[in-house]
């Protein structure tokens, strides 16, 4: 199953070979691609990090009706 940290490692390179190779082939100068290129791969990144940032999963929580432990008596 693909996951969306798995189509941004895969957006990354794929931006910078095909944002730099479409812009050069436009006619724009390579440094320019090249740059143009990497700040869309640097936007993807930030928004994997710091907008949708990846999270530890957190427990559900049991309910205290039911309990499986037996009781101890103390008598």
């Amino acid at each position: 199953m693909t996951g969306y940290y798995d189509i941004v490692l895969g957006l990354i390179p794929l931006s910078l070979a095909g944002v730099s190779g479409a812009l050069t082939v436009a006619g724009v100068e390579l440094t320019l691609a090249i740059t143009v290129a990497a700040t869309i791969a640097v936007l993807f990144m930030g928004h994997a990090l710091f907008v949708r940032a990846p999270t530890d999963p957190t427990p559900t929580e049991q309910s205290s009706s039911h309990t499986d432990i037996a009781s101890v008596n103390a008598d």
